[in-house]
This record gives C-alpha cells, structure tokens and sequence, in this order.
C-alpha cells in the first residue's frame, strides 16, 4: 500500500469512527464545514488559522506529523499551491517544520505564551500587563471628538479630546492593538512619553482621577489592514473587539478605549459555579481568578 492509500484509508477509518460514510464526498463535506471560499480572507490562510489553532490547543502536539500538501489539497478541496502557501506560512510563523523528503511536522518548541484574563477582572491588576509587556506609542496628539467618542465621554461633538494609539507585545510579538480617548483636560498632564511608560490608569490617578467603575462590551472582528500591519498578522484575521468607557468616582467618564486583541496572544478565562435559582439551575459567575489576569490601561 503506497503512503497516498494509507493516508486514504486513515481518512475513511477516522470518519467511520465519527460515523461518516467516507464515500460520501468527504472533501467537499470538510471544505464547506472548515472553510469559506466566500470569505474575504484568503483560502490559505484559513487553513493556516485551523491548524494553527490545532497547535495552540494541543490536539497537535510539538513533533506530530502535519498533513503534506497533497492531502490538505483534497481535504479542503484547494489547489495544492494554497496547501502549500499554508504550510509554508505555518513554518515561517515558527509553527512548524518542513524538511525535504520528510514531510511537515509541529515545531518542538512551545507555542509562543498568552496573558489570561478574567472576563470580569480587567480593571484590578494594572502591574502584571506592564511587568510582562512591552508598550510602542504610535499616535498622541488632540483630535475633535466624533459621534461616538462625544457620545461615550459625554462631551460635546467636535470637543477636544487626547487620543493615543498603542500597541503591546509579549515577548516580542504584538498582541494588542489599542485607542484610547480621555477628556482633553486629563490628557494634557500627561504627554507621549509618559503613555510609553505608565499603564493610562496610573497617569490619570496622579491627575487625581478616582477611578470608581467601567462599562465594557466584548465581541469579535476583522483585522484591517493598517491593523493588521501594527499586529504582524494578515489582513482579515479575526480579532477579540473590546470597548470600555472607565468612570470617576463622580460618574463622569474619563477614558474610552477600544482595544484588538489577537486570540493567539490573549485568552479569556471565567469561574462559573452551578446554582439554583427561581426560574431553575443557572450557571453563576464567581468573579475573577487573580492568579492569571491582565489588564489594558
């Protein structure tokens, strides 16, 4: 049996055990279940986000043998130069390790680290992030207030208010992208370097700020290309889309920020606990885990 049939019969076996009929065009079945040839983010890197993400949960372990070109070809139903471009950006991503005659296999050394954070705990902890990471200032200066930054802040349209855009890295590698909107008087006791330096948190305090409590969304989006530039990542990766508007001890809102975290880099993580209620057994959040959180500032 060469190794194309092995590889065949491995597929119709494991689809067997999941109670699939291997005969049943199983290519076309995977490529419409895994990937989206309508998407605006390219076939290749699709794959490259699946098995990168097989990484990353372990399901692929360092050493494991990847699929080769020709059988990721026909299980996404791609040609085999896309295989080929996902494997090779797998392998430049560090992921993975392509040697001549041998096939493609999972790097030996771990994936690259991520911060966890509790959903709910992202305003306590302002030392871990700035111990771990490291901050690039790319834009600081005063900017008239549009729609939805007057309408966060509660300040007129057209106002004038600070604006910064940063990005963080761990370990090198860009894992956030932010922008950060506070009233203009604020943002004049601080300057560029300060927000290179000190979490925005921090900065305001010594303004005399009391920051008593935030409202934040969370959701998921594409990376856009200027985006994407700052994060080293493709345009159109998905990214986890925060918005939060911090509040003084007086109600006023003193900072809006909306921050692009990339998923490989940052994970969320919640203590849930199974309680009776009147309406019937919910789950009930126990608030933050303190031993892995993080913060923007």
């Amino acid at each position: 049996m060469t190794q194309r049939e092995r590889a065949k019969s491995d597929v119709a076996n494991h689809m067997r055990t999941m109670g699939e009929d291997p005969n049943a065009k199983p290519v076309a079945a995977a490529r419409r279940a895994l990937i989206d040839p309508t998407s605006r983010v390219p076939l290749y890197h699709q794959i490259l986000i699946i098995l990168r993400n097989q990484i990353f949960s372990g399901e692929l372990r360092p050493g494991a043998a990847l699929p080769g070109e020709q059988e990721l070809a026909e299980r996404f139903d791609v040609s085999r130069i896309t295989a080929k471009r996902a494997l090779n950006e797998l392998a430049d991503a560090g992921l993975a390790v392509r040697e001549r005659g041998r096939g493609t296999r999972v790097a030996d050394v771990p994936p690259a680290p991520t911060i966890k954070t509790s959903v709910e705990g992202w305003l306590e902890n302002i030392s871990l992030m700035g111990v771990a990471t490291d901050v690039e200032v790319l834009e600081f200066d005063y900017v008239p207030a549009l729609a939805d930054v007057a309408e966060a802040l509660l300040v007129a349209q057209g106002a004038t208010v600070q604006r910064t855009v940063r990005v963080r890295s761990l370990d090198g590698e860009p894992m956030s992208h932010l922008v950060t909107y506070v009233p203009e008087d604020i943002g004049r006791s601080f300057d560029r370097d300060d927000m290179g330096n000190f979490p925005l948190l921090t900065l305001m305090e010594r303004h005399g700020v009391k920051v008593a409590d935030a409202r934040q969304s969370v959701s998921a989006t594409l990376a856009e290309p200027e985006v994407a530039r700052a994060l080293a990542i493709h345009a159109g990766s998905p990214l986890i889309d925060v918005k939060r508007v911090v509040r003084d001890v007086n109600d006023r809102p003193v900072e809006f920020i909306r921050v692009l975290y990339r998923p490989d880099k940052y994970q969320f993580e919640m203590n849930l606990k199974r309680v009776r209620r009147r309406e019937g057994m919910q789950w009930q959040s126990l608030g933050p885990d303190t031993s892995g959180r993080a913060d923007e500032k």
